[in-house]
């Protein structure tokens, strides 16, 4: 195994805000990405009042191997779930909000109905909290994409996830083209703006990225976020390469030149990392 680059490594921060963050997110029973997928930049996020919720439990039916969160059986929806991410985006004061969730194949809508309700909750709460959510890809369902551009999040953010010949290994159970056909569909159908990411680390070549890119343009994907895969465990794909920091200067000329104007491309960048800057 490779030895993780100084520049990945982040310090623990415990102070007065992360501890209040916690306190919150568990008083209303909520699950983050952050904790669930061991995010690198939890506690800058936590420091700064914000969080990524992570909704409809915290087992997923998809098993993608580059990925922390279990997949084992889900638990049932919590009805209140909705409501209680609406409280919670309240207490931290936040005026832009991320939600996601993990993948629910077992759910007739795969839980689009579940997302549209914490919209509606939110904005229940004010109409000038911004919304982001991050969702799996519904099998392409048209149906439980038209129930999320019914409920006009301000970004639709659906994740590539690597490139097309990386994609079968590392998703399984995923599809390269359905996943462009879903950001082109909520494009093509809402007046959202749509966002997608990728993860390098896995094999993949400059060009193989390039092609990502200008796949994630043909669809009109406005923003894309670009970062390194870390490893969670030795039972998850292990890294290929580590990118310098040079090379990732060099990526953001390769989605400049693609006509992508709106990215954020480095070592640590997650999909929800400084989302609201991106907006």
């Amino acid at each position: 195994m490779q030895r993780l680059p100084e520049y990945l490594k982040r310090p623990i921060i415990d102070t007065d805000k992360t501890r209040t963050v916690r306190k919150i997110l568990k008083n209303m029973c909520l699950n983050t990405v952050c904790e669930n997928a061991r995010c690198p930049n939890k506690n800058e996020c936590y420091t700064k009042n914000t969080a990524t919720f992570l909704i409809m439990g915290n087992n997923c039916t998809r098993n993608c191997r580059y990925c922390n969160i279990i997949c084992s059986k889900p638990q049932p929806l919590d009805k209140d779930e909705p409501l209680h991410v609406a409280k919670a985006v309240k207490d931290l004061g936040l005026k832009y909000a991320v939600i996601t969730s993990v993948t629910r194949d077992d759910l007739p809508d795969g839980g689009a109905e579940h997302f549209a309700n914490c919209i509606y909750e939110i904005r229940k709460i004010s109409d000038d909290i911004k919304i982001e959510i991050l969702t799996p890809d519904f099998k392409g369902d048209k149906n439980s994409l038209d129930t999320i551009i019914k409920a006009c999040p301000d970004v639709f953010n659906h994740n590539i996830e690597t490139v097309r010949d990386m994609f079968k290994t590392a998703r399984p159970q995923g599809n390269y083209d359905l996943s462009l056909e879903v950001l082109k569909y909520v494009k093509d159908n809402g007046n959202i703006t749509t966002k997608s990411g990728l993860m390098i680390g896995l094999g993949e070549t400059f060009e193989q990225i390039k092609e990502t890119l200008a796949d994630l343009k043909s669809v009109g994907c406005d923003i894309v976020t670009i970062g390194q895969y870390i490893q969670p465990s030795k039972e998850h794909l292990e890294v290929s390469k580590y990118y310098t920091l040079e090379e990732y200067e060099y990526i953001k000329q390769l989605a400049q030149k693609t006509g992508i104007k709106h990215y954020q491309i480095g070592p640590l960048v997650r999909s929800s990392y400084k989302a609201s800057e991106l907006v």
